[in-house]
């Protein structure tokens, strides 16, 4: 593509770029611009704010989240993409969290890791993009560095930021991945679309720990998904009893949120349930050894917590299932090979069997 490119012609390569993105797996490509500087004040407030919690590396590079040009130099614009990922599975949402004795895992983690899924294929559409155009700059996303996909997305028509802060499509509601890919070449940006979600507040009243404390306001520390992945160290006494059986994740503002009526199933062998993890027992996950844990969850975005902090959360999940023998057996039993983190939350979780602690 030569720097003297026409707009018409600039244009067509963009419908190109979103045709190749369908052929690739993603269900909507978006172009935008690089000037995110309506959303530096409120980036800032946020961290200031203390609301990112443990996540060092969000302030570690503060504005530059908003400012892709200086992420990654030459910059001129952002391909944004969606990729659909929910399963048969995901419709029993509900269903597993009033089980207390069984895990409830976010349905994003029932499959296959995500970030490789999507890095796959944009590096393909990267490789599509040079074979028409020469040689060009790009680096590629995928939750993996300090990116405002969500704000990026929004200006290209991909969707709106719901009040639980996740990116809300009329199409597909909210389960779908987020990838970009930034690039140096002079794109059309496309233009952003209206948001729908009115008076609605289902999202906010619904979260188990109130961790969205204002529309489009999130506050990591008490958020259960940052708790069970993101927070390496004990989890707040207070906040234990509210996560429930939920181990890894939680999707209460997206079950709860009637866009997400209208979310088609996903065909993407990839983001199948592995290992039947969208129904299955408290007390047989926190059997698994560490080499077991590893083996099941190679491939999985589970994997990354490692066995320690899975077993940590699974202790909070046991402590808050009723009372029954076969758990404080398992509680017991797991004690006795416990690391000193895993030992205090399955201390609590036993005095909870026993009526203890509320």
């Amino acid at each position: 593509m030569q720097q003297n490119s026409s707009p018409q012609e600039l244009a067509a390569l963009a419908a190109r770029i979103k045709a190749w993105g369908s052929e690739l797996g993603f269900q909507a490509v978006g172009i935008g611009g690089i000037d995110l500087s309506s959303a530096e004040a409120g980036l800032t407030d946020w961290l200031a704010q203390g609301f990112h919690g443990g996540m060092d590396y969000m302030a570690k590079h503060g504005l530059k989240r908003a400012r892709p040009a200086e992420l990654v130099p030459g910059t001129l614009s952002v391909i944004s993409v969606r990729m659909d990922y929910l399963s048969v599975a995901a419709q029993a949402g509900w269903t597993v969290l009033e089980d207390g004795s069984r895990a409830y895992i976010s349905r994003y983690a029932l499959g296959r890791d995500y970030h490789k899924v999507l890095r796959n294929r944009l590096d393909k559409l990267a490789q599509r993009i040079r074979e028409e155009v020469g040689e060009f700059g790009y680096r590629v996303f995928t939750d993996s560095a300090p990116v405002l996909e969500v704000e990026l997305a929004r200006r290209t028509r991909l969707g709106w930021r719901g009040k639980h802060t996740l990116l809300l499509s009329r199409e597909q509601g909210s389960w779908f991945f987020l990838g970009e890919l930034f690039t140096d070449l002079p794109l059309p940006a496309d233009i952003a679309g209206d948001e729908h979600c009115g008076s609605c507040r289902r999202c906010l009243d619904i979260c188990p720990t109130q961790a969205i404390v204002a529309p489009y306001r999130l506050d990591a520390r008490r958020c259960i998904s940052y708790l069970t992945i993101e927070h390496r160290g004990s989890i707040p006494l207070e906040l234990r009893p509210l996560i429930g059986n939920r181990i890894y994740g939680c999707d209460d503002c997206q079950l709860v949120c009637p866009w997400n009526r209208f979310a088609q199933i996903s065909t993407e062998a990839d983001f199948a349930v592995r290992h039947g993890l969208d129904d299955v027992g408290l007390v047989e996950l926190f059997a698994w050894d560490e080499a077991t844990f590893n083996t099941r969850m190679a491939g999985s975005p589970i994997y990354r917590i490692g066995h320690e902090q899975w077993q940590r959360n699974l202790a909070v999940a046991l402590g808050n299932a009723p009372p029954d023998a076969a758990i404080r057996r398992a509680l017991q039993q797991g004690l006795a090979l416990a690391t000193p983190l895993v030992a205090e939350h399955i201390a609590w979780a036993l005095d909870r069997q026993d009526g203890v602690v509320s």
